[in-house]
């Protein structure tokens, strides 16, 4: 299980956040502009599935993270989903 940082600044549909909308497991919303993907699957499918889910011309970052890092501020209950999967 990898959990991948999503970042667009055209921000991300609400029906995208949750469990089981696309290739992974859970989705949580960090910020309008950032989410947390839980998946199994590749880099590359849950890059396609959130760049689809976009305006054709947005901007879009996705990359696995290594582990829980450092963060404040993040909405409750992000910092111990994090590291539930860390």
């Amino acid at each position: 299980m990898t959990v991948f940082v999503a970042w667009s600044p055209a921000g991300f549909d609400d029906e995208l956040v949750g469990e089981a909308t696309g290739p992974w497991h859970e989705v949580r919303r960090v910020a309008a502009e950032v989410l947390l993907v839980d998946a199994d699957e590749t880099l590359s499918k849950v890059y396609h599935q959130l760049k689809w889910s976009l305006p054709d011309d947005a901007p879009l970052l996705v990359v696995p993270s290594d582990g829980p890092g450092k963060n404040r501020g993040l909405p409750a209950g992000t910092t111990s989903w994090l590291r539930a999967r860390g």
